[in-house]
């Protein structure tokens, strides 16, 4: 019976680990978060064990935990891109400098970590596929705050491997574009303040324009969360320690489009929603510039599609949801929200 540490349990990535451990084996999870919206369904599960707490200051819990769990999954992290342009310190100090010592810990006590490395870290390479072991990591110049998060991310992920070096059980996951519900709240009607997917469904939802960022042109592979879940399951079991030592991308190369792409077949899809068609309707297209909509400090990816060779032969997995079937389950799961979205109108 393995016992996992999720810190960040109540986030996007936490929650539908937490409640898919639950639900499909006998593993115990210890979390952390500073809140519990998402997972209370969850809490009162005898193989729950939440503590409300901030790895920030609750670090004597963190290190406790550490040494009792079998494998750590240090999720925290800033992961919006408004807040890489306008709060770069703020990035750094949370994604790397907060964990960094579970990191260490992690190394100390010879336990498995599991580690969200990003899709960012690939930056503007101009690779057709990301390859983990191949690909050169090209970021743009240090007046463009925007690749900070890549950057902490690059570093951490190279820590980890110098630690690895010396004996940590590692494995490193970076996600693709993971989409699903939960991801960011739909009620935050702020530009740039949520992630693509989410900020799209929110203006659908409240009848608002949609800006594309620079024509839309930009191109990611979206990955549902089903199918991410699946592979870090794989992770965290480590049948035969395949995954120590290893990174993985976890994508979905065929949901490849364009975010003017996304934006289509999302209002086309609401228009088949009572619930949605309303809002739907009043929905205009309109073109922005990244300055304006994020910032000056702001350079964007063209084309990001990750090479999962390794992750397919390893884990013996592969993701199954389309993209149209991915986008139906996330305006399925959100129905019964749409009264309190709308409110936001005001």
């Amino acid at each position: 019976m393995k016992k996992v540490l999720i810190l960040g349990v109540n986030g996007f990535i936490g929650h539908h680990l937490s409640k898919r451990i639950l639900e499909t084996t006998d593993w115990e999870v210890y979390g952390m978060d500073m809140s519990t919206d998402r997972i209370t369904e969850l809490l009162d599960h005898p193989r729950m064990h939440f503590f409300e707490g901030d790895i920030t200051i609750n670090k004597e819990w963190v290190e406790y935990h550490v040494k009792k769990c079998d494998v750590i999954l240090p999720l925290v992290a800033i992961a919006t891109p408004s807040t890489y342009v306008q709060q770069p310190l703020r990035v750094f100090e949370l994604d790397f400098e907060a964990n960094l010592p579970i990191v260490r810990s992690a190394a100390k006590y010879k336990k498995h970590l599991v580690f969200p490395s990003t899709s960012e870290v690939y930056g503007m390479c101009h690779d057709d596929e990301f390859d983990p072991e191949n690909s050169e990591l090209v970021y743009g110049p240090i007046n463009k705050p925007r690749w900070i998060y890549a950057c902490s991310k690059q570093l951490m992920d190279r820590v980890i491997w110098g630690y690895g070096m010396e004996g940590l059980n590692f494995t490193l996951f970076r996600p693709f574009n993971w989409v699903g519900a939960g991801l960011d709240s739909i009620h935050t009607p702020k530009e740039g303040s949520s992630r693509v997917l989410t900020q799209f469904f929110g203006h659908i939802v409240r009848g608002e324009p949609i800006s594309l960022v620079d024509g839309g042109a930009q191109k990611r592979a979206f990955t549902y969360i089903d199918d991410g879940i699946e592979a870090l399951m794989k992770i965290i079991e480590n049948k035969d320690g395949k995954a120590s030592g290893q990174i993985y991308n976890i994508g979905n190369p065929a949901n490849n489009y364009s975010i003017r792409d996304l934006a289509g077949m999302m209002l086309e899809l609401a228009a088949e929603y009572t619930e949605y068609a309303a809002g739907a309707q009043k929905v205009q297209i309109v073109e922005t510039s990244s300055g304006a909509y994020y910032g000056t400090g702001y350079q964007d990816v063209q084309n990001r599609v990750p090479k999962i060779e390794n992750t397919r032969n390893d884990l013996g997995w592969a993701p199954t949801t389309n993209m149209a079937d991915a986008l139906r389950h996330i305006f399925d799961a959100y129905r019964g929200q749409v009264g309190l979205a709308r409110g936001l109108v005001d």
